[in-house]
């Protein structure tokens, strides 16, 4: 006999069991993010800047879905800068006609940051794909295909690194001088749910040898792309996969790279807003 308002404790157990669960998915993500590299980043940017910097052929504040962002973290929503053309088997069409590239241009996406092979039986398979390492991202099954077709920009204007040994983890802000915004070296991909679910496009971080700065904290870092190499890099009949490996290398020491620590608060994927840098 089960009374009406009566605490049934088997649910009760099962409830507390499941909060546990994804309370202890949350710290696993934390954990994971804080320990791979690339794992977090910002994106402050004006949109209006990012329309001028990159190129983007869309007047500034046409995208509601751009915000400033303080703590990227995996499985997020981000931005990706890439070149498309108008049938190329993806872009959310489901199409399989050969590409257009002629009509090819660029544009800002909203993609899902880790990336799911278009052969993946499940989307979590995603979230052990953030990054792929610059020397081997062209033979990799994961990402051989998207490195020769599929690549894209993921404009960032800072990364997140931890301090190995401090507790708790201190993070490291890493940016330019005035906080400039630059490209991160990305890959994207097209995914359709075996279920016949609503595809995802999702999208990988680069990383390659850590360059002075870095290298004071880990032995690697983002590939950031040189400006002159965007055009090559986003254009999808470019298929020289050794003049591509070439462009993914450690940031020019030349080229001033900051490291500030900031809050410990960005430590967790759920935090946003300025107080993640402290300020």
């Amino acid at each position: 006999i089960r009374v009406r308002g009566a605490v049934d404790l088997g649910c009760l157990a099962a409830s507390r069991f499941r909060l546990k669960h994804l309370r202890m998915i949350d710290e696993r993500l934390a954990d994971f993010s804080i320990t791979c590299m690339c794992g977090r980043y910002t994106l402050r940017t004006p949109l209006d800047q990012l329309v001028r910097q990159f190129a983007l052929p869309f007047a500034a504040g046409s995208s509601a879905d751009y915000a400033p962002r303080y703590n990227i973290a995996p499985t997020q929503q981000a931005a990706v800068i890439r070149q498309v053309a108008a049938s190329d088997g993806s872009g959310g069409t489901g199409e399989t006609a050969a590409p257009d590239h002629s009509v090819a241009e660029r544009e800002l996406a909203f993609l899902r940051w880790g990336l799911i092979p278009s052969w993946a039986k499940d989307a979590a398979m995603g979230n052990r794909l953030i990054n792929a390492r610059g020397e081997t991202v062209a033979e990799k099954p994961s990402f051989r295909s998207a490195f020769r077709r599929r690549r894209c920009l993921a404009p960032a204007d800072g990364y997140y690194e931890w301090r190995a040994g401090s507790k708790p983890k201190q993070p490291i802000h890493f940016h330019l001088t005035d906080h400039e915004p630059f490209a991160l070296a990305g890959l994207w991909e097209y995914w359709k749910p075996p279920d016949g679910g609503p595809p995802i496009e999702s999208f990988t971080i680069i990383t390659t040898e850590a360059n002075r700065t870095a290298a004071a904290y880990h032995d690697r870092m983002p590939a950031i792309l040189l400006a002159d190499d965007y055009a090559r890099w986003l254009d999808p009949q470019f298929t020289d996969t050794a003049a591509l490996a070439t462009m993914i290398r450690p940031l020019p020491d030349e080229i001033p790279l900051h490291a500030d620590a900031v809050s410990t608060y960005v430590n967790k994927p759920g935090n946003e807003g300025p107080r993640c840098l402290g300020d």
